[in-house]
Parts: structure tokens; sequence; C-alpha cells
């Protein structure tokens, strides 16, 4: 696979018009458009809460690991792992 020339780009936007119609072109770009903005923003945001620190204060609540397990009782059923 080669890269795309002018020729082939014009080719497809030909189709593309003929198929869609010249009525539909900015409605679909203005969608695709948005789409894009979206996909971008989701992405910043997920990077953004990769590298962002815990903000819950662990003082309040200190976890202590060397005591035994709690046993819970048991139903008999299995547990549920999502509901």
């Amino acid at each position: 696979m080669g890269n795309l020339g002018f020729t082939e780009i014009m080719i497809i936007l030909v189709v593309v018009l003929l198929v869609f119609g010249a009525k539909r072109l900015p409605e679909i770009g203005a969608s695709m458009g948005k789409g894009i903005r979206e996909f971008k923003k989701s992405i910043s945001d997920a990077g953004e809460s990769v590298t962002q620190l815990p903000t819950e204060d662990r003082s309040t609540t200190p976890r202590n690991l060397d005591a035994p397990a709690q046993p819970q009782a048991t139903t008999g059923e299995p547990k549920r792992l999502s509901q």
C-alpha cells in the first residue's frame, strides 16, 4: 500500500459527494468534528486521572494490616462478583 496522491483523494471525495449528496456533507463533517473533539477530551481526561495523585485523606482512617481478618458469615451461596 502506497501513499494516497492528489488524484486518489479527489476520486474518493467525488464518490463521497455522489453517495451522500451536497446537503449532507456539512452535517457529516460537523458530526465527525464533534466525535474527534470528544475522543480527544476523553483521552486527556483519562491521562489526567492516571497521573493525578489520590486526594483522599488516609490519616483519618488508618488501616491495621496486622489484625486478623474477621470471618464473614456464609449463607451457603457462592459470592457474586458483579450485580
